[in-house]
């Protein structure tokens, strides 16, 4: 499922809009400022981000150009009451993909969250390619070369996590709540072993390394 993140403080829209969003087959979570929608990109993979601009304390401008510092793909729609020019001209100079008016007529946004994941691929591709790693999260496969890898779903979970975040270090107790869930009464040492099994079933792999980080955990390392 594709998921939508949808930044807006007014919490009847916010709600009215993942709903929407939802019955037309998307996966949308809601939050109400950029610091909650910080915790859950951190934790979490989003194809699209929907963001008002007027929020307290961290407005849309600082959020979006936050969001493109770190990922220059991802897809920004801002949805604002603003209808000036000086409000979208800032926008997309920062970055975004597309500006719509409120009130917000929701078959428009549907139709536009649409065209803005086709223009990106990622409602068909779902992929990621690192060097000669190709990985389709909708095949749950993983290719060095024409070499299929032989991989389970937790360890292509945890793997194309690491990847889409280059050089961002997770801790043992992250990737444990994301993928063995937050009721698991499993060890956090199953992390380091899940690690290891992937680092030895990549090992043929050098476009990348698993590193680890001393005291919290692990990140991937492009080379």
């Amino acid at each position: 499922m594709i998921n939508i993140l949808v930044v807006e403080d007014d919490v009847k829209l916010n709600h009215i809009a993942c709903a929407y969003l939802s019955s037309n087959g998307y996966g949308a979570k809601g939050c109400t400022n950029p610091q909650e929608a910080y915790d859950l990109m951190y934790s979490n993979r989003y194809s699209l981000i929907i963001s008002d601009i007027m929020m307290p304390k961290i407005d849309g401008f600082e959020f979006a150009e936050t969001i493109r510092s770190l990922d220059k793909d991802i897809p920004i729609l801002f949805m604002s009451a603003r209808d000036d020019l000086t409000a979208k001209q800032k926008g997309f100079r920062i970055g975004i993909d597309d500006y719509m008016v409120k009130p917000i007529d929701l078959d428009e946004l549907v139709l536009r969250v649409t065209a803005l994941l086709r223009r990106a691929n990622i409602a068909t591709e779902q992929k990621l390619v690192v060097g000669t790693l190709r990985m389709d999260a909708a095949a749950l496969t993983a290719m060095i070369g024409e070499q299929e890898v032989p991989i389970t779903v937790r360890e292509f979970n945890v793997l194309y996590k690491l990847l889409s975040y280059p050089n961002q270090a997770f801790s043992r107790a992250q990737l444990m709540d994301e993928f063995w869930g937050i009721e698991s009464q499993t060890s956090l040492r199953a992390v380091d072993i899940y690690i290891t099994k992937i680092r030895n079933k990549f090992s043929a792999c050098t476009d990348f390394k698993i590193v680890t980080v001393h005291g919290i955990g692990y990140k991937a390392v492009l080379v």
